[in-house]
């Protein structure tokens, strides 16, 4: 019995699902049913009842859920106290952050962070919010910027900052690209490149939203992962997309990017950011950036 197997089996316990569990895990369904198996084999016991439909704990799955969860947050707890002692050694904190953050947020707030921290450095992680959590539980980082996700894990602690405001990405070719600003009525039947919905939900869905709320059907020309890309494809003239504000400091020729107004003229804020930390653990510099970003966190927002 490993402790992997038993985070397998909690998360399949609580969805009671092997498709939304293995999503969480970020691993395939076949990987996750084979550490079920595994698990069940070393105990000797079935632990689920399985059908093609349905999830469901068997009396011995049930007795081991409760027992798996003391267990995990032993470890978790002892993990934290190492990690703990390595902070009070160290003067290096490993910041995570989505790509819009690391291109906005991050240097305003590092810039006001050294100004009374001189001494401590900062690693910074791009990357997308899915493959920032498991680095953040794991301990490889101290906290990180990113999208909330559908589910959160118990042991992360989260605070929303501020909704970052959307914008559209247009070539400087476009006939919109003269606009002041532009509605989501003015994208009719426009080719829009749209991010990923698996690695990217938030932005994808806000595309889709957007659209649907205005009684359109967006017309997706292109799906990519990474906004580089995105812009990269605007410039092509391959289509238009809804970015956030940030992403507009991504140096890309050829791009303008515009205020995409609501019909009422209001702003499109609309994608939440947030700042996330493994819950219950003592980081004295972690606090210490997290009451920086606190103390400035209006002038931030209104810059988003």
């Amino acid at each position: 019995m490993e402790l992997y197997q038993l985070r397998c089996f909690i998360a399949v316990a609580e969805e009671m699902h092997f498709g939304r569990a293995a999503h969480k895990l970020e691993i395939s369904p076949a990987s996750l049913g084979r550490q079920i198996r595994m698990l069940e084999d070393s105990l000797g016991t079935r632990l689920l009842a399985r059908t093609t439909r349905n999830v469901a704990l068997t009396d011995d799955g049930t007795h081991l859920l409760a027992e798996a969860r003391q267990i995990l947050s032993r470890a978790d707890e002892v993990a934290a106290h190492f990690r703990a002692e390595r902070r009070d050694q160290s003067s290096i904190l490993r910041v995570g952050a989505i790509d819009s953050a690391a291109a906005g947020l991050v240097p305003l707030m590092l810039h006001d962070f050294r100004q009374s921290n001189p001494d401590i450095a900062v690693q910074l992680l791009e990357d997308k919010s899915i493959r920032l959590i498991p680095k953040l539980l794991s301990g490889r980082l101290d906290l990180a910027f990113i999208r909330p996700p559908e589910i959160i894990d118990r042991n992360l602690a989260m605070r929303f900052l501020f909704h970052e405001t959307a914008v559209v990405a247009v070539s400087t070719k476009h006939p919109l690209a003269d606009r002041s600003s532009v509605s989501i009525h003015d994208l009719a039947d426009e080719p829009l490149i749209v991010p990923e919905r698996r690695s990217r939900p938030h932005s994808h869905d806000l595309t889709i939203k957007l659209f649907t709320e205005a009684g359109l059907q967006a017309r997706i020309a292109q799906l990519a992962e990474e906004k580089q890309t995105i812009v990269n494809l605007v410039a092509a003239q391959l289509g238009l997309a809804i970015v956030p504000h940030w992403t507009s400091r991504l140096a890309v020729s050829g791009v303008r990017y515009l205020p995409l107004k609501a019909e009422n003229g209001a702003a499109m804020n609309k994608l939440p950011l947030t700042v996330a930390w493994v819950r219950n653990t003592r980081d004295p510099l972690r606090d210490r950036l997290l009451e920086t970003l606190h103390q400035n966190l209006n002038t931030y927002a209104a810059q988003a």
